[in-house]
């Protein structure tokens, strides 16, 4: 092999001619390691991974304004102007279908699947030929081919709901969605808000409880119920006794199809969705999104990712998470109209990683709860040291490859310990999204390098139509939620009772641009504490700039309270930062004015529970282990321990704590459908445990 000597001679030669000498004057051994060497530099250069190029200098993802206030754009911006439209024929939602339609070259749309079943496919121009059939059979029964024509789905996310939605665009009329984790209170208030004579449900039960209401006089105006699913005459005959229609998707089609009626597209600034926001109090509020709110939120996103990742008909995308919400709607929107596939999960969350792995989705958006569960799970099954240190070190391997850039999932690390994590998801992703809620930078860090995608989160909210921010590609470090999207400004106003001030770059986050909705249906009050007399729209959360232009949420205005020496607490902040701790599920953190500290209620992860307590000498079952004494100090204090780890000052940390051992969830009333936390609901729920805190702590 070459000499150290003559390798370093080697690359200090000046230029050519003298190179060429120098070679006559080397002996053949020499020469042949010299052929050795530059054999292996040049293999090493051809596969060594190539870094993601970043649209933007990366220590500058956003712009203040100048003129604004302190408001910032995405960098990626021309001008000051916000992004409407990335192509200049989408400019609704309609429009963005008859794209897919001709990208895809009438290629697979939309596929379902029944259990241990291959997926089933109905083409882009089966999909467009239904849609049409359904409008028209709307304006057959005398409904209105305009915007202010509101039409209700009440379904889990299957094929049938795109093609009524579908429909409903090709008349410009207005998709209502319901959920039946809203309760019955609230869909019945939603029925009427939104004055629905027609709803499209998916199956029978959802069409008996829609009759009840009918039948105890709540919602008068409902007169037709079209079912996806087959039906029974008993349930025909019901609806028949209390005067409602009751037909089948079929039949509509079918009259749809002998009563063709031409396209009547909407308008950009048209309205094209009512969607509820649940709302942890009160009725459920209807805000009113437009083609142009939707298509705007969709070509930020296309234009934050044009250079990285060109979406086209090979793309699949895995539809899980509600359509109700804007969040998994603007996604869908986003595949459609490049022509891309959506295959939809069999309805049921527990069989969503069999769908996984038979769809091989390349798009896979997620929550915050499942990446969570996945993390989790990963961890649980190291269950020796060895295997833990191997998956720790091999995940800083992937880390420091992420730090310069580089993603890829064929590295030695993903062949030996992550190959298996990346199957279980198909094998095949390649853009993965998170949003919704806040998710821990050590989860996100470690399944950015596990799964060897491009890894992208956001933040927004239904007003803002999905996304306001959202990170850029190369950006792949975590703790914020990106820069402004091209679609929409930014800005931070002062919140002077709890000390942020827009000034030292902190406040509550607002927001303006094409994405912003228009308000909430009948409800100008709410609406205009929502959107200020300039087009802002106040989010209620608290953010901070970070000194490379991303957006860091830190706080939330709305849930904050006040403790007896007057100390301004935000609760969700705290329970965030207790939620880390290893046996904790979840947390409801408390205090009241007359109060001069904070109590929790903790539910432990029955999971991880048992297993924790044993390595500190504890014992029993999970019920008794809730019970325990001594498992109460100990979680108390390692999560006071996280507290102080975090930076969390001493009035908001917790002087005690009771467990609970059943999760909040949707079915108890505790959380709403898009799993946060119902404070109220919690309060008097736990009244009783909160009380005896407050009575035997002694501080």
């Amino acid at each position: 092999m070459m000499e150290a000597h003559e390798l370093f001679r080697y690359f200090r030669m000046p230029d050519m001619v003298d190179f060429r000498q120098y070679i006559r004057t080397l002996p053949t051994h020499t020469l042949m390691g010299f052929g050795a060497f530059a054999a292996l530099t040049a293999f090493w250069y051809a596969t060594r991974p190539k870094a993601l190029k970043p649209p933007c200098d990366l220590s500058k993802q956003s712009i203040e304004v100048p003129g604004s206030g302190g408001a910032r754009r995405s960098t990626l911006l021309s001008s000051d102007e916000p992004l409407v439209y990335f192509y200049d024929d989408v400019r609704t939602l309609y429009e963005g279908f008859q794209k897919g339609i001709l990208l895809s070259n009438d290629g697979p749309c939309l596929g379902s699947r029944k259990p241990d079943q291959p997926y089933e496919w109905i083409s882009y121009k089966q999909v467009a030929d239904r849609s049409q059939c359904v409008g028209s059979a709307l304006l057959q029964k005398g409904f209105k081919a305009s915007p202010d024509q509101f039409i209700g789905i009440f379904s889990q996310n299957r094929p049938e709901w795109v093609i009524i939605e579908q429909g409903c665009f090709t008349y410009s009329m207005v998709a209502v969605p319901l959920y039946d984790t809203l309760g019955a209170d609230a869909i019945t208030y939603i029925i009427n808000k939104a004055e629905l004579a027609l709803i499209f449900v998916d199956k029978p039960e959802k069409a008996n409880l829609l009759l009840e209401g009918i039948e105890n006089k709540l919602t008068p105006g409902l007169k037709t119920i079209v079912l996806i699913e087959s039906y029974s005459s008993d349930l025909f005959e019901r609806g028949k006794k209390c005067g409602v229609e009751i037909t089948s998707l079929k039949a509509m089609e079918d009259l749809g199809r002998a009563n063709r009626m031409k396209p009547k597209p909407p308008a950009p600034e048209d309205l094209a969705v009512v969607c509820f926001t649940s709302g942890t109090t009160g009725n459920p509020k209807g805000a009113l999104i437009t083609h142009r709110n939707i298509v705007s939120d969709c070509s930020a996103f296309v234009k934050v990712t044009e250079k990285v990742l060109v979406l086209n008909a090979s793309d699949t995308h895995i539809s899980f998470l509600p359509l109700a919400h804007m969040y998994e709607k603007l996604l869908m929107c986003v595949m459609l109209s490049h022509g891309a596939k959506i295959g939809f999960f069999q309805g049921d969350i527990r069989l969503l990683m069999d769908d996984l792995k038979v769809l091989q989705p390349t798009i896979f958006p997620v929550v915050p709860r499942l990446l969570n569960r996945m993390f989790d799970r990963i961890f649980g099954q190291a269950d020796t040291s060895l295997k833990r240190w191997l998956l720790d070190f091999a995940s800083k391997r992937k880390e420091a490859e992420l730090r310069s850039g580089i993603i890829r999932n064929n590295s030695v690390w993903d062949k030996l310990i992550f190959h298996k994590i990346q199957s279980s998801l198909g094998g095949k992703v390649r853009l993965m999204i998170t949003g919704a809620a806040p998710v821990s930078a050590t989860v996100l860090t470690f399944l950015r390098s596990a799964l060897g995608c491009q890894f992208y989160e956001g933040y927004g909210q239904t007003e803002c139509t999905a996304g306001c921010s959202l990170t850029l590609p190369g950006d792949w470090t975590a703790g914020h939620v990106g820069a402004p999207m091209p679609c929409n400004l930014i800005k931070l106003v002062d919140v002077e009772e709890m000390n942020y001030m827009a000034s030292k770059g902190e406040g509550e986050i607002c927001v303006k641009g094409p994405n912003v909705f228009q308000g909430y249906l009948k409800d100008p009050a709410k609406t205009a504490e929502a959107l200020d007399k300039d087009g802002w729209l106040h989010t209620g959360d608290i953010g901070k700039w970070l000194p490379n232009g991303t957006l860091k949420i830190i706080d939330r205005k709305k849930h904050i309270f006040k403790l007896a020496q007057g100390e301004y607490i935000a609760p969700e902040k705290i329970e965030n930062i207790y939620m880390r701790s290893e046996p904790v599920a979840q947390v409801f953190v408390h205090g009241e004015s007359l109060q001069a500290f904070l109590i929790a209620i903790v539910v432990p992860d029955a999971d991880t529970l048992c297993p924790w307590a044993r390595k500190r000498g504890l014992e029993g079952s999970f019920e008794e282990l809730c019970r325990s004494k001594s498992v109460n100090k100990a979680i108390l204090e390692d999560m006071v321990r996280l507290g102080k780890e975090s930076g969390l000052k001493p009035f908001e940390q917790v002087k005690g704590i009771a467990l609970h051992p059943e999760l909040f969830s949707i079915d108890n009333g505790l959380l709403t459908p898009t799993m946060k936390a119902k404070r109220p609901e919690l309060h008097n729920f736990f009244k009783p445990k909160l009380d005896e805190l407050y009575a035997t702590i002694k501080v």
